[in-house]
């Protein structure tokens, strides 16, 4: 609901946008973002008829809205809304990396004159988003090593492999990717560049050289997010429960198909078989592996040693 109120003034700030890039804009697949432009024509004022609903014409990739049903205006941000935005964005401004300070600041200072008109939202809501202790330590640590262009050792837990590494490092930028803070660095152990989550790192220390990342290493392109297509990478195809479908938005998934019974048959990509199998295995036998094959004998293999390891209790 919130994104389908949120569509009708963005359109009309941007006519003849492509589809795909509204739906980057909004953290959608594009044929979601099909579906919600499908369900606004069904939207509009009482009576229902012709010129009372709310009308969009696409052309080729694009769509520009040609009736909006007086829903022209944006959303107002609430209260809660607006201090979240801004102890967000004031964390942003002090994190080093950050292209455009000057940017951040600006979106500061029109949130904080917007604020004054901002609605109550009836909620009691926290005025600020708490870190947890060891990711703050984490970032305090990363900040320091960047500002003083230092090497950094880390104990990092990596979830694919599900272990604890411990590497040297020469950080090059701290991100904030989809509310996530990331270090990027140059990794010699992997020698090249990776991303480490901040409240992943078990513990870091800043060392006392100077951080020399390679001249030929070059910034992570996030621009299609942190988990973008790889050479090498694992593709899966999976068939999922009705109650399993958050899964296609909680993880970056192709090839979406309805399936009979409300079921989604989806296509992930993945790096590692054994995060795969774990992830499988997680979700309670609500999941299919269809392809490959490797995949699905791997998760049979680790079902069944689970089951022989707890052939002792009553429950099995």
């Amino acid at each position: 609901m919130p994104r389908l109120l949120a569509l009708v003034p963005y359109l009309l700030a941007r006519p003849g946008i492509e589809i795909d890039e509204a739906a980057r804009d909004f953290g959608v697949h594009p044929r979601q973002l099909r579906k919600d432009l499908e369900l606004l024509w069904m939207c509009g004022l009482p009576g229902y008829g012709p010129g009372d609903l709310i009308d969009l014409s696409f052309e080729g990739e694009t769509v520009t809205v040609t009736f909006d049903a007086g829903m022209r205006r944006p959303l107002r941000l609430t209260g809660a809304e607006a201090t979240s935005m801004l102890v967000a964005l004031r964390a942003l401004a002090e994190t080093p990396g950050v292209v455009d300070s000057d940017a951040v600041n600006r979106a500061i200072a029109k949130i904080e004159a917007a604020a004054g008109e901002a609605r109550p939202s009836g909620v009691v809501v926290g005025t600020g988003v708490r870190e947890a202790e060891d990711t703050a330590r984490a970032r305090r640590t990363v900040s320091e090593a960047l500002k003083a262009r230092k090497a950094l050792r880390l104990r990092y837990y990596t979830a694919s492999k599900d272990e604890i590494t411990e590497r040297t490092v020469d950080p090059m930028r701290l991100l904030i990717v989809q509310s996530f803070g990331y270090l990027e660095a140059w990794c010699r152990r992997a020698e090249g560049v990776r991303l480490f989550r901040l409240d992943r790192i078990d513990g870091a220390e800043v060392l006392d050289e100077r951080a020399a990342p390679p001249p030929d290493a070059r910034p992570t392109d996030l621009s299609h997010g942190v988990f973008a297509e790889r050479p090498g990478q694992g593709e899966a195809d999976l068939v999922l429960e009705r109650e399993l479908r958050w899964v296609a938005e909680y993880y970056p998934c192709e090839e979406l198909a309805e399936l009979d019974g409300g079921r989604l048959r989806v296509r992930m990509r993945y790096g590692d078989e054994s995060w795969m199998v774990r992830l499988v295995l997680g979700l309670g036998g609500r999941v299919q592996v269809e392809r490959p094959a490797e995949l699905a004998s791997a998760v049979r293999r680790r079902a069944l040693d689970g089951l022989a390891r707890a052939r002792h209790l009553p429950a099995t």
